[in-house]
């Protein structure tokens, strides 16, 4: 795979200087970039490592003096990684998927497959369900029966997407990602130790005897266009309604969506954050790594949560939030800051104890 810098100016709408018939032949680390390598230096701190390098072209930040670098040709973006989105797009190396049916799928008579399909070893796909144009599905896949998924997507090895469940277009899901699965729902004949906690009081030696009844889940799940979804991802049928992601929104590996949760458009859920039933994540959030947000809670729009966050009360829109329980995050800052003095405070009364209690004895 091959392009030359004019090409991908063209591709990514950047400016381009110097010798634009230049060959590249993909992106690099400035210091490991050979010289048929597009070396990625994307801010000034990297010009040391491009004179480590062997690049003669390089994506640049703004204002950057590309002959005095030593190159033969530049890449200038207004905002470089964003331009980055677009360059590996272009070199990007796709699944090496016959267009087809591979002879050792199982597709229901029933079930709707889109022109333009690749459909790989070992997927099953059931009854009625309805496949859009243009589909890769890799092996080892399964769709489960009714369910619908838009144009162009991508389910990657052992991605399982449940019974009725109905997805967009430009779908991608990573290995083992699981759609559809029954929520975890549960309940006791009567009050059980969940609700004595809840109400502040320790579970009894009775309530715990008692044994725990399934819910089981007759909704299903909405997915709307563009949506990723990491490895090892799972999205819980809802109860009765079903669970909704919006449109955009990206669940990095390891994410976990609970029943009947709502989840708004261009959202981020970074790897192992976790979103209890019933709540709703709303437009633009952006939940760090580990961030547990408690069952029915409402978290606004534009809301940021540092990594390991817990959420368990609702978020206001548009808040920077930190710690656990999640408040502003300047606020746990401040916390923090004097719980780390609290040994030195320690230190002081102790000291002061000591000198009152033996100006006390000499008197």
């Amino acid at each position: 795979m091959s392009f030359t810098i004019a090409e991908i100016a063209q591709a990514l709408g950047a400016r381009a200087e110097g010798d634009l018939g230049l060959v590249v032949l993909g992106p690099s680390e400035p210091q490991k970039a050979g010289p048929d390598d597009l070396a990625l230096a994307l801010s000034a701190k990297f010009a040391e490592s491009l004179g480590q390098g062997k690049a003669r072209a390089a994506l640049l930040w703004d204002g950057a003096d590309w002959r005095a670098l030593g190159l033969q040709a530049a890449l200038f973006a207004p905002r470089p990684r964003y331009a980055l989105a677009g360059l590996n797009q272009v070199f990007e190396r796709r699944p090496n998927l016959p267009l087809g049916i591979h002879a050792s799928a199982i597709i229901d008579p029933s079930a709707e497959i889109g022109k333009g399909a690749a459909i790989g070893p070992f997927v099953v796909i059931g009854a009625r369900a309805r496949i859009g144009a243009n589909a890769r599905i890799l092996s080892h896949a399964s769709v489960a029966e009714d369910a619908v998924i838009g144009d162009d997507c991508l389910l990657h090895s052992g991605v399982r997407i449940g019974a009725r469940v109905r997805i967009g277009a430009r779908f991608i899901a990573q290995p083992n990602s699981v759609v559809g699965g029954d929520g975890f729902s549960y309940v006791t004949p009567d009050t059980g130790v969940v609700e004595a906690a809840r109400a502040g009081h320790d579970p009894s030696a009775d309530l715990a005897a008692q044994h725990y009844a399934r819910i089981n889940s007759l909704g299903a799940v909405q997915i709307g266009d563009d949506v990723e979804l990491g490895a090892g991802c799972t999205v819980d049928r809802g109860t009765i309604t079903d669970t909704i992601i919006g449109s955009g929104s990206k669940l990095d590996n390891l994410v976990m969506i609970g029943h009947n949760v709502r989840v708004g458009a261009d959202c981020l859920l970074c790897a192992q954050a976790g979103v209890g039933g019933s709540s709703i994540i709303e437009d633009r959030v952006v939940l760090g790594g580990q961030v547990g947000v408690a069952d029915h809670v409402t978290v606004g729009s534009g809301v940021v949560a540092a990594g390991k966050s817990g959420i368990s009360s609702n978020v206001p829109p548009n808040r920077f939030i930190m710690g656990n329980p999640a408040i502003r995050a300047e606020q746990n800052v401040e916390i923090y800051k004097i719980i780390r003095r609290l040994p030195k405070l320690v230190e002081k009364v102790e000291s002061l104890q000591k000198a009152v209690s033996k100006t006390a004895t000499n008197d």
